[in-house]
């Protein structure tokens, strides 16, 4: 089923000021350097959940620092509240989901500029779960 114009405008609002309220949040934690973007967000046809895509480079803490996004995900759905009061009735309820893709296609393209071909040898790249 395809979204709404409205899902879409709400996933535009949350997806702009979610990014800026990560992004900001990792650079007063002292994380200079670390790039923090949503990559995608869907939100459901009730407007009730949002799901979030973080991508967060470089990509060797991402897993601790989604951890740690997921465990101050009150805070951050408090200031979303904050700054979409005069856009939404009701903030969704939002989860938090690590965007690989990146990371995906890199690897792709060293396998493919290396000796090892995943065309000729699937079992080169592990298998992608359709979220």
């Amino acid at each position: 089923m395809e979204e709404t114009q409205r899902q879409k405008k709400i996933a535009g609002i949350i997806q702009k000021d979610l990014a800026d309220i990560l992004q900001r949040a990792a650079t007063d934690g002292g994380l200079k350097g670390t790039l923090i973007s949503v990559t995608k967000v869907s939100v459901t046809t009730d407007l009730s959940i949002a799901k979030v895509y973080v991508s967060i480079f470089p990509n060797k803490n991402a897993k601790e620092l989604l951890d740690g996004i997921k465990d101050n995900q009150v805070a951050i759905r408090y200031d979303l509240a904050q700054r979409t009061k005069h856009q939404l009735r009701r903030v969704p309820e939002l989860t938090f989901y690590l965007d690989d893709s990146l990371e995906y296609i890199d690897k792709i393209e060293k396998s493919l500029k290396g000796e090892e071909n995943p065309i000729e040898n699937r079992d080169l790249l592990d298998k992608r779960k359709k979220s």
